[in-house]
């Protein structure tokens, strides 16, 4: 008999009733130390008296009025993005996925409204993921997004990892409207996009005349001690997706775009019920406004060189357990020689919450906000961890 709730999530057996700062307490009093942050999404950690203070004022306001209508807090919002990136213009959505619906949509319809109907090809690259839609699995390719759903969306290309060559000579078709890619793969199990193939994938849309999407979903919003990932390479995108952080853990999305880029998307050919709602574009202005800050990004750096440094010595000390330490800013991954299974389920068991991901990588995502002692604790309960698969396996 199928359950009330729909069984497409393997959860663990564990639930919680608050949170504040980079902690999570159970009903039973049981607290975590959040490693995760809900997948990267609460940047500021749980309870940010900012955020709330935000929600609260604009909860008693105005929630929903639907896009038929200005929206204050939602031209706020986009003015900020504007300013603050290399975009011209923003879409709001409520999620990644959906920005990735809309990324898709506009890459097309730029090169149709340019009179190239013809391109149509999106190229993207393997162990990359743009969320669950139709849209966002044939992107992707993966036969594990992808297995049972077809027929897939078509007009998809798939590379390896890194195959500079191979994008070469998908480009020289004249059918390529974009290419796709995360500077810094997440699911794929935190792999960053060297900045030299950043530069090199740039200048080979420049001359093929193809757009570049970058995927900053998960890896934007300050995630890297940048605010946007891509600024490390100095390359700028056409089209960026964002969510996850921008919204400090209320549901937030974004397309950002270059004038040129967008200029097929005249009114009528996208929208969205609840995307740029008064009371998400208000909290998502809070959030921006304090990740944004230089001195906020400098102690994000701050605290990834520490927590990194710490990272290190736990893989040297338990060599059968763990490989390498890969990723950049907060946005970590350890890779295991262990199945990263069983060191997720010791986490568990030492009070410490991380996120799976593919090449055997247990990700490292915690509040930007978080403590140096929190830091600390953290090591210790993954020593904890760590020693108790060591048992395991002896």
């Amino acid at each position: 008999m199928i359950p009330s709730l729909l069984p497409t999530y393997n959860r663990v057996d564990l639930a919680f009733e608050h949170g504040q700062g980079s902690w999570l307490v159970t009903a039973g009093g049981e607290r975590y130390l959040d490693l995760g942050a809900g997948i990267a999404v609460n940047a500021l950690g749980h309870a940010h008296p900012a955020l709330v203070e935000a929600l609260t004022e604009q909860g008693a306001k105005l929630w929903h009025v639907s896009n038929l209508y200005t929206i204050p807090q939602q031209q706020k919002l986009a003015d900020k993005l504007v300013d603050l990136t290399f975009a011209d213009t923003a879409f709001f959505t409520n999620s990644g996925t959906e920005a990735c619906e809309l990324a898709v949509k506009m890459a097309r319809k730029h090169w149709y409204d340019k009179g190239q109907p013809e391109r149509t090809r999106i190229i993207g690259f393997e162990g990359s993921f743009h969320g669950r839609s139709s849209a966002g699995i044939a992107a992707a390719g993966g036969e594990k997004l992808t297995k049972g759903f077809g027929p897939l969306l078509p007009g998809f290309t798939h590379l390896p990892f890194g195959d500079m060559d191979g994008l070469t000579n998908a480009l020289s078709g004249g059918e390529v409207a974009a290419v796709i890619i995360e500077p810094v793969q997440g699911e794929g199990g935190i792999r960053p996009v060297p900045d030299d193939e950043l530069t090199a994938i740039r200048v080979a849309c420049d001359e093929a005349g193809a757009l570049l999407i970058f995927d900053e979903v998960q890896c934007g919003m300050g995630r890297t001690g940048r605010l946007f990932a891509h600024e490390y390479s100095g390359v700028t995108p056409d089209i960026m997706m964002v969510a996850k952080g921008i919204g400090g853990g209320f549901p937030l999305g974004a397309v950002l775009a270059t004038e040129d880029a967008a200029s097929g998307m005249v009114a009528g050919t996208h929208g969205s019920t609840y995307g740029g709602n008064p009371l998400a574009c208000a909290i998502g202005a809070r959030v921006v406004d304090i990740i944004a800050d230089p001195e906020f990004l400098n102690e994000v750096n701050r605290k990834a060189g520490l927590l990194r440094q710490k990272l290190e010595g736990l893989v040297a000390a338990h060599p059968n357990v763990f490989d390498a330490v890969r990723g950049t800013g907060l946005m970590l991954g350890l890779k295991c020689k262990a199945p990263n299974t069983d060191v997720l389920t010791a986490c568990y068991g030492a009070g410490v919450l991380c996120v799976p991901a593919a090449d055997n990588v247990l990700r490292i995502l915690p509040a930007l906000t978080i403590e140096d002692e929190d830091i600390a604790e953290a090591i210790t309960r993954l020593e904890t961890a760590a020693k108790a698969v060591e048992g395991q396996t002896q």
